[in-house]
């Protein structure tokens, strides 16, 4: 055997080596990840070192047979790379009409080598095959990115264009030995750079597919379920190549569109693409996950390349579904179908819990409702209950006194004393209904307003309490409510209250001032103030009760309360009120 011959067997023999390589790991991509591209790719590269095989066999044994099948192999192997780039990029299912394609290599090849004598007709309508085949594989990855903005689809595109340029040099240098044997070498290359590139496109399914359930299985915290779908639908379209989303769920009379974005913002289940319907009822009968890229004839214009469907089961009815329209693939290739059903179990259980999340802020409101209800119904309550203690039990008590010192008057000496105890316990019982109707309803408030009334009750505290009390106030304050009134009032009582026992304080300070359509109260002392957590407790939750009560009175009045510390150390108390006529907020 010539040297040459051993040169080239012995390049080929390397190459084979390398293709092998590339089809073991994209065996080992497709039984991990089980996509179809993977094994596609799998079987174009051992196709490949099955050419290999059958030219070694021929420069082995000078045997036409396998060069036939060198010749056959190789067109195969250009349409296996081609439909594997089509099912990465389109994700497209096999058609019959498609083996038609696999007949040109059997034919044209027995020609040229048994039938044909002239070399340049025979090689130049299969080298034309092959190199428009591997051209076309080019285009499909370079259109692919195009719509996706992937580098190494752009890669792929490039490598496999300039090696369909080489193809073209057949007939003219490698059939006559010109690149023996480095023509092998640079197939090599070829191969390696190729199967660098569809790593790299592995890589990107990766990074796209943990973007993808970073974007759709995160946090699902809306108000009501309408911001959860907003929310949710508003998610896979910042994708790479998505363009339209949409939440399908059952009814009675059939799937609903129940809400669409983006390129499905318009649909309803009627005029839904009748392949696309047909994707969203098997997943909602079968509860898996589809991932399709359907052009069939006639509704080619109408079809997005790319379809996946997502169960969604628990989302208020069970077996709906997320429907993500798209041009390309990545977001979902690299994750399975049971990652997928995954994702829309989550999806489908946080809009489960927007539902619960609406329903309990209904009941909340009902219960501030109720809440607001009740203490006006209790001020209605105490007001009366002071007015009949002031009007009646009161004077009733002032009627007895008198009678008691007419009788003291004509009784006898010996009786004085007695008489002195019983009008002596009339006054401290007079004394206590009038300190009973205070506590329900300062009648300070209702005779003279809410600046005096502050003033006097400022006045008591600086007596009974030994603080100093600084008292701001204008002339004169926007009108306010009756009830926002007293919950001014109650207010700067709790206030006053907790700075004698808790704050540990010298001096106090109430202020009293007019705000934009309202009034402010302040309540601060120069004492020890609040913990941090503490503040937030107080600012966040029930508190104690005097505080939590004061916090449902004025809310109850649609004004705010705040804690926060006060500047140089203490606590301070801030309460809003609306004027009267305010509108609600």
């Amino acid at each position: 055997m010539p040297a040459t011959g051993t040169d080239e067997i012995a390049a080929a023999l390397f190459q084979a080596t390398v293709t092998l390589g590339l089809s073991g790991l994209f065996l080992f991509l497709h039984v991990r990840y089980r996509k179809p591209h993977f094994f596609w790719w799998a079987v174009a590269w051992g196709l490949y070192a099955l050419r290999l095989a059958a030219i070694v066999s021929f420069l082995g044994t000078g045997a036409r047979a396998w060069l036939y099948w060198h010749q056959v192999i190789t067109g195969w192997t250009a349409l296996t790379m081609l439909w594997a780039a089509l099912v990465f990029s389109r994700q497209l299912t096999w058609r019959r009409w498609y083996a038609l394609l696999l007949l040109f290599p059997l034919v044209w090849s027995w020609i040229a080598i048994f039938a044909l004598d002239q070399f340049l007709l025979a090689a130049g309508p299969a080298v034309a095959f092959l190199s428009a085949t591997t051209l076309w594989t080019g285009v499909v990855f370079w259109r692919y990115r195009q719509r996706s903005g992937s580098a190494a689809a752009g890669f792929l595109a490039g490598t496999l264009i300039l090696w369909g340029f080489h193809h073209l040099d057949y007939p003219i240098l490698r059939a006559r030995g010109a690149w023996n044997p480095w023509g092998y070498f640079l197939d090599s290359l070829f191969l390696l750079a190729m199967g660098a590139g569809v790593l790299l496109l592995v890589i990107e399914e990766l990074r796209q597919g943990l973007q993808t359930m970073t974007a759709l299985s995160g946090d699902l915290r809306p108000r009501d379920r309408a911001d959860a779908l907003d929310v949710l639908l508003a998610r896979p379209l910042a994708l790479r190549g998505v363009r339209g989303a949409a939440v399908i769920e059952p009814a009675s009379s059939g799937p609903t569109v129940l809400r669409g974005a983006g390129a499905c913002a318009g649909w309803s289940w009627a005029t839904m693409p009748a392949a696309i319907r047909a994707l969203v009822e098997h997943t909602i009968e079968t509860g898996h996950s589809r991932l399709d890229g359907i052009v069939p004839r006639g509704e080619a214009d109408e079809l997005p390349a790319l379809t996946a469907v997502l169960p969604l089961a628990g989302a208020g009815a069970p077996g709906g579904a997320l429907l993500i329209i798209g041009d390309v693939a990545a977001p979902f290739t690299a994750l399975d179908d049971s990652i997928l059903v995954a994702v829309g179990a989550q999806i489908g259980a946080a809009l489960e819990n927007a539902e619960l999340y609406a329903g309990l802020a209904a009941r909340n409101a009902d219960l501030e409702r109720l809440s607001i209800r009740m203490i006006r119904q209790q001020d209605d309550l105490r007001r009366r209950l002071g007015r009949e203690l002031h009007d009646e039990t009161a004077q009733v008590f002032s009627a007895l006194k008198l009678q008691l010192g007419s009788l003291r008057e004509s009784a006898p000496e010996s009786l004085g004393g007695r008489f002195d105890r019983l009008v002596g316990l009339v006054d401290v019982g007079t004394r206590s209904i009038r300190s009973v109707t205070e506590g329900l309803r300062p009648a300070v408030l209702d005779d003279l307003g809410l600046i005096p009334a502050i003033r006097a009750l400022a006045a008591d505290f600086r007596q009974w309490s030994g603080l100093e009390v600084e008292f701001v106030a204008p002339d004169a304050l926007p009108a306010i409510a009756p009830g926002g009134e007293l919950a001014a009032f109650r207010a700067v009582q709790e206030g006053l209250s907790n700075v004698a026992r808790h704050a540990q304080a010298h001096r106090a300070r109430v202020v009293l001032e007019p705000r934009s359509g309202g009034v402010r109260v302040t309540v601060e002392d120069d004492g020890q103030g609040a913990p941090d957590g503490d503040l937030a407790r107080l600012a966040g939750g029930p508190g104690r009760s005097g505080l939590f009560g004061m916090r449902e009175r004025v809310g109850a009045e649609e004004g705010t309360v705040r804690f926060e510390a006060a500047p140089g150390g203490g606590f301070r108390l801030t309460v809003e009120l609306p004027a009267a006529g305010a509108p609600a907020r």
